[in-house]
């Protein structure tokens, strides 16, 4: 099996995620793309809404990014926006600092050029109607040029009926990734219109969705990434290696990579009465003090609770500042 450098690195939660645009001139029925982000022009690095393109650099140092995948909507509709993140990415981290790009259009001589230098790999992705004359499409031609001008070249689609018609493509490509369908909030109508069904109650895939890339993961070139994968492997390394950069002193790392802690939002004025005795008991490593909340080892909060008044809760949540997954209020 042919792995792509792309995939290597985010099997070890070493690339960055940065999100371009969520414009895009298709109307895919399995995109699963979340509505927050379907048809809206913003930019996010991870989870992190980007202001300003330093942030792109804070949060790729902040997990020590090897990488970078470009993705959208479709990148290549703010092609200006993508050369210049991609040339701030390789002039901070050098050359080797790997980047993929997913494009849903088959880029013209122009639009590679461009990329030229930014871009290592690109991943095509060819909409499900035109994979059975997939030969005489746009792609392959664009394909054949990327790979002239120095790109790696890939497809990468999701598992669906008919992903048999891609093996002719092969011999113009360095790899084909299929990933496994994915039920989300904007397509679960369109899952449900074609009978589909979800596999089990833990994952979003598809059921049956295997079965149809079984014939095409016969070949060398390429590769099955499943949903679990995503969620239990991928997701999981890149938030550890932004937790083991973030982390406070006194945030408990757990095995998925989310950080734990305690907050006591204090009654007025005992904010002052609260700090001291955090640091008389457990020291200043213990506790970090805000303008109406301390934040502390979760097993601090668990110990001074009783003497602490106010609101008190245990926060579990992604590393730097990221999704809070849960709250348990104490």
């Amino acid at each position: 099996m042919t792995l792509a450098k792309g995939c290597i690195l985010c099997h070890q939660g070493a690339k960055m995620v940065l999100f371009v645009t969520g414009r895009c001139h298709r109307s895919c029925w399995y995109c699963p793309l979340s509505s927050g982000r379907r048809g809206k022009d913003a930019v996010y690095a991870n989870e992190h809404l980007v202001d300003n393109p330093a942030r792109i650099i804070g949060e790729a140092e902040a997990m020590s990014a090897l990488g970078t995948g470009v993705t959208g909507g479709e990148p290549l509709l703010c092609l200006d926006r993508v050369a210049g993140y991609c040339r701030l990415l390789k002039d901070h981290f050098g050359k080797g600092h790997q980047i993929h790009l997913y494009t849903a259009q088959a880029p013209s001589e122009d639009e590679l050029i461009r990329l030229q230098g930014l871009v290592d790999e690109i991943r095509l992705h060819p909409p499900h109607e035109c994979w059975e004359d997939i030969l005489s499409s746009d792609f392959i031609r664009s394909a054949q040029r990327a790979k002239e001008l120095g790109f790696e070249i890939g497809i990468e689609v999701p598992a669906l009926p008919g992903l048999e018609h891609l093996v002719p493509a092969l011999q113009y490509l360095d790899f084909l990734n299929i990933n496994e369908l994915e039920w989300g909030e904007t397509n679960a109508d369109e899952m449900r219109r074609r009978g589909f069904e979800l596999c089990d109650g833990v994952h979003n895939a598809v059921k049956g969705a295997r079965a149809w890339a079984d014939e095409l993961c016969r070949h060398e070139k390429v590769h099955w990434c499943s949903s679990a994968f995503k969620d239990s492997v991928q997701l999981r390394e890149r938030l550890k290696r932004i937790a083991r950069n973030t982390a406070r002193q006194f945030d408990e790392i757990t095995d998925d990579g989310t950080v734990v802690y305690g907050v006591v939002e204090p009654c007025a004025g005992t904010m002052a009465a609260c700090t001291d005795l955090c640091r008389n008991e457990f020291g200043e490593e213990s506790f970090a003090a805000d303008v109406d909340h301390i934040d502390m080892a979760w097993w601090v909060l668990a110990h001074l609770a009783e003497s602490l008044p106010g609101k008190k809760y245990i926060v579990e949540r992604y590393p730097n500042g990221g999704i809070v997954v849960e709250v348990t209020p104490l």
